[in-house]
């Protein structure tokens, strides 16, 4: 019999749906049964595509006798984080105090009030690794709960006080200069992997916040030692396993320091962030690299992320059926010499196994490896590769596929526009700016109210019921302004205003200028959560900042330049001293310090061959943060283009820094010039 999961449109609840626990979605209700039967709660929060999530499920929630205890004694509740990251962020910050480390499945234990007072994550069935059993945390818990009720009481008070004084150090009202980007700088080469590209050792995410900073930097003072650090981490995860050498596009991290197993879930965000990077790149050095591998991963967004909304799923999961039944990690991606022979015949298969690094003894579990790029592809006939590849890529088509979360996430998507928008201008690929319009439409239509207020998701075209947080209203803001700047239409720069109007309304504090992730009137928390670092994407905090001095630039308006600048304040106090997890807010500084420079575009119409051509160059533009607007002298639908005239009746471009403009120029070359640091 289903659960109350199954009235749910997330996912991963609805993967619990069928559970024999009892389980309630977080809400007032779920709490107010725990108050009226006197138990504490268990809060368990994953999501659809979390390895250990799914094991503990088929090992714990699954299980019959573990299911009745649990329903006897508490009231469970199971949240998806990706839907509700407040509640993942507040519990999480409180698992991560207590014990040092966090992580999904997140398993926390409340009392009726909310307040959290025992804490872990994944628990397995039976005593393992010092680890105690899941049934032994649970009459571990009930027993406390039962005998020492003042106790527990009085721990989770401590607690719930501990996080409420855990405010954030603003550190200043200004924002970083110089010293303190180049800090941040010097921060990261000490621990940069020289041998291997990244930071730190393993497991090793792809730092693409980091590298955005690296290549703005180098771009604002020239320093070479930035475009090193970013360009060769950007070729070691391009040869690695980490990247699909097949399908194109990246998994979550690698579990080694050399980039070879991945963590084989592929999430949207990744994608998004690292093919907006890998364009940014190209624009930088003129990679061939670096411009198939944002391309490639462009294509698998639209190919294999794309829903029928027009919008873009969360991701694929990490496990799939082997072809006996088996659910197993990677089983989709990995392939052993005996299965390129069945899919190429031996000749050609001892071509894939050299090309790709697939060994005897593999280099992940049971003999399989994950393809690679051990060896310089000039090395390798380029004809014959190409065949190899498109018969592989056909052949794994024929394997069980991985799930797909079909959840539209808001922020996730925002980032998706933003990338799309800009390798389809880079790269002359009109179609990508298309999907890029459509999940942009879709935002629109379906996750913005009548007062421009956000859904955090929707699925099958149905909005979600969850408000957005900080993150979807700044990175869909930054999505928006991309989009603006790539199509000349100017709606999209309105649509961003009114996204920012609420950041500076209802997520920024009118004292200091420090921002919150949840809106002044979401639902209260024990703790109302704020957090200027990144993570797997950039912190709502930085992406905010960036998107409030974007649109300053177009617009002029003080106000959202001032408070991008307070925002910004905490970079300067973070920036030197943790750059690795503060790399779109020191991005955002970059663009500050540069200007950014503004530049508008007229010419007789969009479509103008000379129009389009310096509208190109402007795209191209590495003077961090740069913004574009492009139209005909007589638009009204960009501040940028108010006055603008034609020079000598062509295509005229201005560039300008806060709205006081260098003379017009109508040659493509003076334009690169101007907008070249």
């Amino acid at each position: 019999m289903a659960n109350r999961l199954a009235h749910e449109t997330s996912p991963y609840l609805l993967q619990h749906a069928d559970n024999p626990v009892d389980w309630w979605p977080w809400s007032a209700q779920a709490f107010e049964e725990a108050r009226r039967r006197g138990v504490p709660v268990l809060l368990s929060v994953g999501y659809s595509s979390c390895h250990w999530c799914h094991v503990m499920a088929h090992e714990s929630f699954e299980d019959e006798p573990t299911a009745d205890y649990l329903n006897e004694h508490f009231v469970n509740v199971k949240v998806d984080r990706e839907e509700r990251p407040d509640v993942d962020a507040v519990y999480m910050e409180a698992v991560q105090a207590a014990t040092g480390q966090g992580g999904w499945p997140m398993t926390v234990f409340l009392t009726p009030d909310a307040e959290p007072f025992y804490f872990g994550t994944y628990f397995p069935p039976v005593p393992r690794q010092g680890m105690p059993s899941f049934r032994q945390v649970l009459e571990g818990v009930r027993q406390a709960w039962g005998e020492r009720r003042d106790e527990v009481a009085e721990v989770a008070g401590k607690i719930v006080r501990d996080l409420a004084g855990r405010e954030i150090s603003y550190g200043d009202s200004l924002a970083p200069g110089e010293q303190q980007l180049a800090q941040a700088l010097l921060g990261l080469t000490r621990e940069y992997d020289p041998q291997r590209g990244g930071f730190g050792g393993a497991p090793k995410f792809p730092p693409s916040m980091v590298i955005e900073f690296l290549l703005r930097h180098h771009a604002r003072t020239g320093a070479d030692g930035a475009l090193q650090m970013a360009r060769d981490t950007c070729e070691r995860m391009a040869r690695g396993g980490i990247y699909d050498q097949l399908g194109g596009g990246f998994a979550r991290y690698s579990v080694d320091r050399d980039w070879i197993v991945p963590h084989f879930e592929k999430m949207l965000y990744d994608n998004a962030l690292l093919c907006r990077v890998y364009a940014h790149l190209w624009r930088s050095t003129g990679s061939e690299q670096a411009r198939r591998v944002a391309l490639e991963t462009a294509d698998f967004m639209v190919r294999e992320l794309r829903t029928a909304e027009g919008g873009f799923a969360s991701a694929l999961d990490a496990d799939s059926d082997d072809g006996t039944g088996r659910h197993v990690e990677g089983a989709y991606y990995v392939w052993t010499p005996e299965q390129l022979t069945e899919a190429l015949g031996a000749e050609d298969a001892a071509v894939a196994a050299a090309y790709f690094g697939v060994t005897d003894e593999g280099t992940f579990e049971e003999g399989a490896s994950v393809l690679q790029l051990p060896q310089q592809e000039a090395v390798f006939d380029a004809e014959k590769i190409a065949s190899v590849k498109a018969r592989l890529l056909a052949a794994r088509a024929e394997r069980p596929a991985p799930g797909r979360d079909d959840k539209v996430v808001a922020a996730w998507n925002g980032l998706a526009v933003a990338a799309l928008a800009e390798t389809g201008a880079f790269f002359d690929r009109p179609d990508l700016v298309e999907a890029a319009v459509a999940a942009a439409d879709l935002l629109v239509r379906l996750h913005l109210d009548d007062q421009a207020r956000l859904s955090r998701t929707s699925k099958d075209g149905k909005a979600g019921a969850n408000a957005g947080v900080l993150e979807d209203y700044a990175d869909v803001a930054e999505g928006f302004l991309a989009l603006a700047g790539v199509t000349g239409e100017g709606v999209w720069l309105d649509f961003a205003g009114f996204l920012l109007d609420h950041v500076l309304a209802r997520f920024t504090d009118p004292e200091s200028g420090s921002l919150y992730d949840t809106a002044s009137d979401a639902e209260q928390l024990i703790r109302r959560p704020q957090d200027p670092t990144d993570n797997a994407v950039p912190s709502g905090w930085s992406a905010a900042a960036g998107a409030l001095l974007s649109y300053a630039a177009h617009t002029g308006s003080q106000a959202h330049r001032s408070a991008a600048e307070k925002a910004l304040g905490v970079v300067k106090a973070l920036g030197p001293r943790v750059p690795r997890f503060i790399g779109w807010g020191l991005a955002a500084a970059e663009a500050l310090l540069d200007g950014p420079r503004e530049v508008a575009v007229v010419g007789p119409a969009l479509d103008d061959p000379a129009t389009r051509e310096l509208h190109r160059a402007a795209l191209l533009a590495t003077a961090p943060g740069a913004v574009v607007a492009c139209g005909t002298p007589d638009s009204e639908e960009f501040p940028l283009l108010a006055d603008r005239v034609l020079v000598g009746g062509a295509p005229t471009a201005y560039v300008c820094r806060g709205f006081v403009c260098d003379l017009p120029v109508t040659d493509v070359d003076a334009l690169r010039e101007k907008v070249t640091p």
